[in-house]
């Protein structure tokens, strides 16, 4: 029963966190050219995958399913930012959830430990509210991870079909796919060797310490079958099924669903050379870059992720908490080691880093309780208490508080809420004037993502990117192009007021004389 209501309490609030007023950060650069994407698709049934930019298809397709649903159950349209948000909020809850199905692994102080910390990291809810990538990336990364290990444990072929479905949605999500299969592989490798080595001085398992989850038998372990459940097939035909399952799945992403196959599949090859020069070109930062934002807004999770590595390596009794360690290490230095950088990649390092807090943590409650120190068990109880209390301040600041403060280090050139206004502005003259959103506007300003996004139902709307000759009711241009534009709308037009876009870009809102303002 306290299992029960620990990761139903967690799981709440993983979803209160993530699902909370979803509209109220405006819509970031990146997510405006995603809305710009899933509305084509929405509207057109279109999309074709880009090798030079961007990434996979799995965001618009999946986001699919809340936009239907908003338009069947509210009416309207259905594109909206609550429902374009709500599939990464989704996964983000998910990938909390799925952590609770490694009891087995971490046991049941681990593995509500990773949970607790997942549901209140920093990045975690910052992206999971994001309508990114990511996200659903790093649950594909987890869904793999886990089906893996348990595939691995009981020879279940229905374990290597799951483990073929995530990697197949990993790969179809983003194209650093090849990096976290590549460190998962490594990982796997690693721990093996490692264990090998130190086989003589400890028998390593895949479980956890026996003291832990020794209250729970196998029968009552979610997600792990005895040996008589077990349902094996041999092993070509198993690994033939996966392929085929891997491949269908891939092709049927990146191929449009057949309308853009098969240039898409042979664009989702192509795309690794592409990728490969922007990892080396753009976003440049040190490798201290991770760590340093670790440091500052995971570093309950580093600290006690740290502790956990640290316990794995020196006892070697778990082999899931080796691999773990390898897991976080190679992320780490994988990531590191690129030159490009932005800040929700960090969630691949902090997915295995929670996971090695709850092994640490689980490993010294088993010390506590078989030493049946009293004292110390309430000194635990309240620092991990403190812990948590520490890392919810730290997120409801950055989710709710400073979400577009440039100085936060996952804030990532966010579009200020000061852009805000400026929409409320051209929704209002447009119903006072009576042109609705057949009003013309032009934009002659070079950075104007996501204005696509949120002027989505404006049919008559140019993006130029720079000052045209035009009698269009509305003029949208940028503070460097102020001085010229009052020159070519002359005494036709009125300077509205300026809006901050993002650090460093301003827009200007020209309205001509005849509107009623």
């Amino acid at each position: 029963m306290p299992w029960r209501i620990a990761w139903a309490a967690i799981t709440l609030i993983a979803v209160a966190l993530r699902y909370y007023h979803l509209e109220l950060v405006p819509f970031h650069n990146d997510e405006g050219v995603n809305g710009y994407f899933l509305s084509v698709l929405f509207r057109s049934g279109s999309y074709h995958y880009d090798p030079a930019n961007y990434h996979g298809p799995t965001l618009y397709y999946l986001t699919l399913i809340p936009a239907f649903f908003n338009r069947i159950v509210f009416g309207g349209e259905g594109l909206s930012t609550i429902a374009a948000r709500s599939l990464p909020a989704f996964f983000g809850t998910a990938t909390v959830f799925t952590v609770f199905k490694l009891r087995r692994y971490l046991g049941a102080v681990g593995a509500v430990t990773a949970g607790a910390l997942l549901a209140l990291s920093p990045a975690a809810v910052y992206f999971s509210r994001y309508f990114i990538h990511e996200t659903l990336f790093v649950y594909f990364t987890l869904g793999l991870a886990v089906a893996s290990v348990h595939y691995r444990e009981t020879g279940n072929s229905d374990f290597l079909m799951l483990a073929s479905v995530s990697a197949a949605f990993l790969f179809a999500t983003k194209e650093t796919a090849i990096i976290s299969v590549a460190v998962l592989i490594l990982a796997y490798f690693c721990t093996r060797t490692y264990a090998a080595v130190f086989w003589r001085e400890t028998n390593v398992s895949n479980a956890a310490p026996a003291r832990v989850s020794s209250s729970v038998s196998r029968k009552q372990m979610p997600g792990v079958q005895t040996p008589l459940e077990t349902r094996r097939l041999s092993v070509p035909v198993a690994w033939i099924g996966a392929a085929s399952i891997f491949l269908f799945i891939y092709v049927a992403f990146y191929g449009s669903l057949g309308g853009n196959f098969p240039q898409g599949v042979f664009d989702s090859v192509r795309t690794f050379r592409y990728w490969a020069r922007a990892g080396t070109e753009n976003n440049v930062h040190d490798c201290l870059t991770y760590v340093r934002w670790l440091l500052q807004e995971e570093l309950p999770t580093l600290l006690l992720g740290a502790f956990g590595l640290a316990i794995a390596l020196r006892q070697r009794r778990n082999r899931f908490a080796l691999f773990c360690a390898f897991w976080t290490l190679g992320m780490l230095a994988a990531y590191s080691l690129l030159p490009y950088k932005t800040p929700w990649l960090i969630l691949n390092i902090t997915l295995p880093l929670t996971l090695l807090a709850g092994y640490g943590v689980s490993e010294c409650v088993a010390k506590i309780m078989q030493h049946g120190q009293r004292l110390a068990r309430v000194c635990l109880a309240l620092s991990f208490g403190l812990v948590l209390c520490f890392s919810a301040y730290q997120t409801l600041v950055l989710n709710f508080l400073r979400y577009d403060d440039d100085s936060e280090p996952y804030v990532y050139a966010h579009t200020s809420r000061q852009f805000l206004p400026l929409l409320d502005k051209v929704n209002n003259i447009a119903q006072i004037n009576g042109s609705g959103k057949q009003i013309k506007v032009a934009i002659t300003s070079k950075d104007y993502w996501p204005l696509p996004w949120y002027l989505r139902d404006y049919p008559n709307v140019g993006y130029w990117g720079h000052i045209v000759s035009t009698q269009d009711a509305i003029v949208i241009g940028d503070t460097s192009q102020e001085p010229e534009l009052h020159k070519s709308l002359g005494n036709d037009y009125v300077r509205v007021d300026s809006y901050d876009l993002r650090p460093g870009v301003v827009l200007v809102l020209f309205a001509r004389r005849d509107m009623t303002l």
